[in-house]
């Protein structure tokens, strides 16, 4: 685990730091009186017959301030993120002790090699799945160096990441795979497993996304209805393994209720109290 480092669930005003906490409550007022005042209007609109432009809303220059204010506090902060993968208990122990390494077409060959090296799979059919891996195509560009993760945990049943749990390789592997024998052989591979990472957003591009969560979570505590503004987001720095602080595997009593009862206080806001 990170050392000496302050880490914020953006979902848990209770993990926010004296600093972020303060800067929020000196724009409570803007803060609520934006989305007391959006909620107010979609509701009128959602009301009406919706020929009218949508209202603007009066408080929208201040609040976007704000939102630009915490941005630049968010970006020398480090947040928990999630991550959805299948991996072997060889791959577990490799990353506890190398820690994280954004996608490149060398990382993918060579995850191909120790399968190969452990028997998995032969070398044809690690260069058939190399040869079919996305990273072989106009994506490469979009896809490399970046490690993916999201920002609020998400039931292991969720479509979402239903996918990424049930096949091992990630979408290098998977996404493009048609061959009904190699998609078979790549469920068996591994178990489903969930990190949770320490990020620090200074290694990613997410900090305006990371701001208006914090900025929803807020609100919420002031009694409004903002979206939670879960995002996606990447590093394109590797990671050190003290960034990993847990890996949740399949079989584990935290892994199995995932997102709803663990990690301890989260709430689903499209769920429970929350549900409007």
């Amino acid at each position: 685990m990170t050392e000496g480092v302050s880490i914020i669930d953006v979902w848990d005003v209770g993990t926010f730091d004296s600093e972020l906490r303060g800067d929020l409550d000196a724009h409570t007022d803007v803060i609520r009186d934006y989305m007391l005042t959006s909620r107010r209007q979609w509701l009128e609109r959602e009301a009406s017959d919706r020929t009218m432009p949508y209202p603007e809303n009066p408080y929208a220059g201040e609040f976007m301030w704000v939102k630009e204010h915490i941005m630049r506090l968010m970006e020398v902060r480090t947040i928990r993120a999630w991550h959805y993968t299948r991996l072997t208990d060889a791959e577990v122990d490799v990353l506890r002790q190398g820690g994280i390494y954004p996608s490149s077409l060398d990382t993918i060959r060579s995850r191909f090699a120790a399968q190969v090296a452990a028997g998995a799979f032969s070398q044809e059919v690690a260069d058939r799945l190399f040869a079919d891996s996305p990273y072989q195509s106009d994506q490469l560009d979009s896809r490399s160096d970046k490690f993916w993760m999201v920002s609020h945990p998400i039931d292991i049943e969720d479509g979402g990441v239903e996918l990424l749990l049930e096949s091992w390789g990630g979408e290098s592997a998977y996404f493009w795979q048609r061959d009904a024998a190699l998609q078979d052989m790549l469920k068996q591979i591994g178990r489903p497993r969930v990190l949770e990472i320490a990020i620090p957003l200074v290694h990613s591009r997410h900090g305006y996304s990371a701001a208006e969560a914090v900025v929803a979570t807020y609100g919420r505590l002031l009694g409004c209805q903002p979206d939670k503004h879960a995002f996606d987001l990447y590093t394109h720095q590797p990671l050190g393994p003290e960034h990993v602080l847990a890996v949740h595997s399949e079989g584990e009593p935290n892994f199995g209720v995932m997102a709803r009862g663990y990690p301890a206080g989260f709430i689903d806001v499209k769920l429970g109290p929350w549900d409007e």
